[in-house]
């Protein structure tokens, strides 16, 4: 007899990837059910309504995020400000991977449910706040190289804001250039900062989080 938890997260892991692949829109219950190989009404048991089953997959999103997309360049690099560029490059080489088909997956619903979902736009909202928190982690670790006026947190909000703009644009133009564009900007910004908090000559503002 099937365990009920393993099908549930069988349900949540196969969800995720359409609703990555499809859009949440396009992808019915149908779908999910003949490739999971799950009955109806055990999908139903779990989840009772196809928001609820969405709402699990961006919870389960939450909870991969850092195994999944932060620990393996975390153990790969050891400088801080290079393993922010080495999540970015995650996106790069998942763009390419899929030519273009794939991008992120919180901004991919975010676009298409921000607007509609209540619950679901908090949670887009979380998933967005938890890869912000590992980013400024690299960045609180390299304080020394970045001006104290600089807000960590603003910094963050700043990678994010480049990443899913450069994701966009790099799947509109079906092209990795506006990628690394984005991202090459994104670096030159970085090494701006650290020849600025190494200035010696400049006036020493209060360092803020």
């Amino acid at each position: 007899m099937p365990d009920p938890e393993s099908s549930r997260e069988r349900i949540i892991e196969v969800a995720a990837d359409l609703f990555l692949k499809q859009g949440y829109g396009a992808t019915g219950i149908a779908q999910i059910l003949d490739a999971t190989g799950i009955l109806r009404g055990s999908l139903y048991y779990h989840f009772p309504t196809k928001e609820d089953l969405l709402i699990a997959t961006l919870e389960w999103r939450k909870k991969m995020m850092w195994p999944e997309v932060m620990q393996p360049v975390f153990d790969r690099l050891d400088d801080p400000i290079e393993r922010v560029f080495g999540i970015l490059d995650g996106y790069r080489q998942l763009l390419l991977m899929f030519e273009f088909q794939l991008g992120c997956p919180i901004g991919n619903l975010a676009l298409e449910l921000g607007e509609s979902h209540g619950r679901v736009r908090e949670l887009l909202a979380e998933n967005f706040e938890n890869w912000k928190r590992a980013v400024r982690t690299c960045l609180q670790e390299a304080a020394a190289r970045i001006p104290p006026e600089v807000r960590s947190d603003d910094l963050a909000h700043f990678v994010l804001t480049v990443m899913e703009g450069a994701v966009m644009l790099a799947r509109t133009y079906r092209t990795i250039d506006c990628y690394d564009r984005a991202v090459n900007s994104l670096r030159d910004y970085f090494e701006r900062l650290s020849a600025a908090a190494t200035d010696w000559n400049r006036p020493v503002a209060k360092r803020r989080k």
